[in-house]
Formats: C-alpha cells, structure tokens, sequence
C-alpha cells in the first residue's frame, strides 16, 4: 500500500466529523429511519440489497467488493412529515411532527483483488415530535419526545470469485432519548420526563451471488442491538414523597432485520429491481425505567415502563432503473410497508401505521470520480385509530383517550459520491505512457 492511497483514504474519512455535528432527528415506520441512501430511496430501496452503489452496505455489506478503488458516499436526507392528532372528543393538536435533516456517510477501500475494507456512520432510529401541553391526550404524550441515534459499523468484504461475495461488519451504537408525559392528577403544566444517552453494540453480515452478468442476488442481515440508555427522571416537586426522581436506567431492544435484493438487468439499458426485508420489532417488549440498585422507578408509587409491545414487520418494494445515457441514469418505484405497530398497543407518541411508498430518482454522472445522486419519495400513512379505553392497550394509565392521528411524509435526498484513487485502468494508462 503507497502513501498516496493512505493519504486518499484519509481525506475520503474526513467528512465523518463533519456528519455528526449536523441535525439528527428523525420520523420513522416505528423507530427505524429507513432513509440511509439516496440512490435506493430512488426505487423505493428496490434491490438495494443486491448493489449498485456504495450506501448499499448499509443493507449488505458484501456489496462493498462491487466498488473499486478509493471511494466516498455521503448523503442528506429532509424528511417532511405531518401528524396531526384527532381526538373522539376534547382538544387535539396541529402537526406534531419535526422535520429533520438525516446524514449518511460511507467509505470504502479496496485492499487487493479480493479483499474491501469499509466505514459506514448512520442514524438508523430515530424519533422528533412537539405536543401542545393542554390537548386531549396529554396524559400520553405532552411535551416533545426525542430520540437519535449514532451508528459506526467497520466492515470488512472478501470476493470469493466472480459470482460470490461475502462481508461482515461490526455496529457500535449511541443513542440519546428522552420524552415527557403529562400528569392527570395535577392539570397541565405538569409532566414527567425521562431523558438519558448510552450505547449498544451489534453486527451485520451478508453476501451476494451473482449467477449470471446479468442476474444479482444480495441477502443482508443486520444484527439486534440492546440499547442501553442512562439518564435522569425529573417530576414536579408535589410528588417527590411518593416517586423516586434522580438517576435512572433502562434497555430498548431494538430489532434484527433481514435484507433480500435482486438486481436484474433486462436490456442494455433497463434493470428489474427488488425487496423483500422482515424486521424483527417483536423482540422489542417492554422498557422498563429503573433507579441504579435495579428497583424500578416510580410515580405516585406507580413503576415507569414504556409499553412498546410492537410485531413483526415486513417491506415489499420493486422498481426498475433506465439507463438514459452514460452520464444519467433514472429509477422509479413502490413500496408497501407493513407496520410493527398494531391499533392494540398504538399510542399517540409513535402513531405509526402501514404504509404506501412512491419515489422518482436519478444518478448523474459528473466525471469519471464524481457523481450525485438525487431522490424524492411521498409516504400515504394509513389513518391510525388510537383506543386508550381499558387495560386491552398495555400503556393505558387510567385516563380514558380515543381519536385517530392523520400522517403523511415527503422526502428528499442528495448523495454526493467521489472517487479518490485513479479510476483509469493501468493497461490504458500505460498505453498512454507508451504512445507519449
């Protein structure tokens, strides 16, 4: 290995600072933000998980030996969302949710004929929403509730030979969290809050196979994470006697997910995309708060636990790119989601609800180094009934809500891609030397 290509690969890793210090928060299906590249949000994330651009080995790492040299992809994704709370009966609220601005980088350096060596920096969970403090529903949600999410993943990526590829990668995790919820007893203006950061630790593998030169197959797997948050229960003074504000801890296990791309390419100038991925939200459970001596943490004698309680999910998406020349490239595609969050345990803090994807983008080729890619998406959230009557919703507390919350979500990605080494190939380049 030269000098010069540690010195490129340097600069390419550069941008990472650069990353953390910009917005994170995020609306998501859930708690995942799905938004990690701007090329496969292009197509719905249709075949993404078989290649065709470096933010791939956010869903596969194997993909990685699909990119030569030195390389870069760092995007920016706003995510528009509304959600807006309508209650059966009482006040309920105009749009609730945050808009938010979500980086992703990526690196990638190819070590020899057969071996990559990768960096991926992520915000893979996400959550920003402000709630007015006197609406129907405030015993449930008033106040803001915030969660973001810091994701480095090390990845490695071997090609066996022409047809099959295979990487591994590792995930360290840091999340900050925090949420407030308003206190019936004692009228508006009261809340508890829980606020804490911490870190969680995972992995991710993966591999593709590429049968044919046209045919490519790539099945991802990212890891569970048990995030572990510390922090601190603040409540109003009237009920310190009977609570146990200060220190506090608890665990979200957050979700192992399964990735499966194709890439097919039907023409010289059309490709066939698809996915399937399931999500594993059902190990999830409960988020018990609890004091330092591992006791839990009460209010007015009543333990904290945010009821989460989610199923299983699934993604179907499929879309197509056309080729228009060798400078631009299009894609298009649909996506329908089947969400972790049932109308059984739905709160007004995370109104999530199956969804309908449609996405327009485009990849533009500068150069021989630079290229920029482009993406818009409109996500139809189902209307999500929300029914805190009884018992039958695990998070019902006593006070009696019912209502439906009306979301929807534009997004809007830009990717700027680079190569840093010398993309020419050397028998040209010595060709060239000769003929001069």
């Amino acid at each position: 290995m030269s000098f010069r290509h540690v010195k490129s690969l340097l600069l390419a890793c550069s941008g990472a600072a650069a990353l953390l210090g910009a917005t994170l928060d995020a609306n998501a299906g859930g708690l995942a933000v799905r938004e990690q590249s701007a090329y496969g949000q292009g197509s719905s994330y249709a075949g993404v998980a078989a290649g065709g651009s470096l933010s791939s080995m956010f869903y596969n790492p194997a993909t990685l030996t699909q990119m030569p040299g030195i390389n870069s992809e760092s995007s920016l994704t706003g995510i528009i969302p509304s959600s807006v709370n309508n209650p059966n009966a009482g006040v309920g609220t105009g749009n609730v949710a945050i808009s938010a601005l979500v980086p992703s980088s990526y690196y990638s350096w190819q070590f020899n004929q057969k071996l990559w060596l990768g960096l991926s920096v992520n915000a893979p969970y996400g959550l920003a929403e402000s709630f007015p403090d006197t609406w129907a529903g405030r015993a449930y949600a008033a106040g803001g509730e915030n969660l973001k999410t810091y994701n480095f993943a090390p990845t490695i990526a071997y090609k066996l030979n022409d047809w099959l590829s295979f990487g591994l990668g590792a995930q360290i995790q840091y999340a900050s969290a925090s949420f407030t919820q308003g206190i019936a007893l004692l009228g508006p203006t009261n809340q508890v809050g829980v606020s804490g950061a911490g870190y969680g630790y995972g992995w991710t593998a993966g591999f593709t196979l590429t049968p044919s030169p046209n045919t490519t197959i790539g099945l991802g797997y990212r890891s569970a994470i048990n995030q572990k948050i510390n922090g601190t229960m603040v409540i109003p003074a009237a009920l310190n006697a009977i609570s146990t504000p200060g220190s506090v801890n608890t665990q979200v296990n957050l979700p192992d997910t399964v990735s499966l791309g194709l890439r097919q390419k039907l023409t010289s100038q059309w490709t066939a995309l698809g996915t399937v991925e399931w999500a594993n939200w059902s190990r999830i459970g409960n988020s018990n708060i609890l004091q330092p001596s591992g006791a839990p943490a009460t209010v007015a004698f009543a333990p904290v636990v945010i009821d989460f309680q989610y199923k299983n999910s699934w993604f179907f998406s499929a879309g197509a790119e056309y080729q228009w020349s060798p400078q631009l490239a299009l894609r298009a595609g649909a996506a329908y989601e089947l969400s972790p969050v049932s109308d059984t345990v739905r709160v007004p803090a995370v109104p999530d609800d199956d969804r309908f994807w449609l996405s327009l983008g485009a990849t533009y080729k500068y150069n021989a180094k630079t290229s920029i890619d482009f993406a818009y998406s409109h996500v139809f959230v189902k209307s999500a009934p929300i029914t805190l009557l009884d018992t039958s919703n695990p998070s019902f507390n006593g006070t009696l809500y019912s209502g439906s919350v009306s979301s929807q979500i534009d997004i809007i990605s830009l990717a700027l891609k680079y190569r840093w080494d010398d993309p020419t190939p050397e028998p040209v380049k010595q060709r060239y030397a000769k003929a001069k």
